[in-house]
């Protein structure tokens, strides 16, 4: 349940710097570094937000659902 707070928070904060980056361009027009931080910012977030998911579903925080497992693993655990 942590993890899935703490990923809809990070794609909270993504949506953010990206408006942010977006008004810092209309607003500048490319006269300041303000844009390219903002959407620096967002692709750290990403890259943050990926590995907590992919470290997350490796530990067995989070479960894939039924149609992503692999047809070997649906079968032995129906038996």
């Amino acid at each position: 349940m942590l993890t899935k707070i703490i990923a809809v928070l990070l794609l909270i904060a993504m949506l953010v710097s990206l408006f942010t980056g977006m008004y810092y361009l209309v607003k500048d027009r490319g006269q300041s570094n303000r844009t390219l931080n903002a959407l620096t910012w967002r692709i750290g977030i990403w890259v943050v937000l990926f590995a907590l998911l992919a470290g997350a579903t490796y530990f067995g925080f989070l479960e894939p659902s039924e149609s992503l497992k692999p047809d070997q693993l649906r079968q032995s655990e129906s038996q």
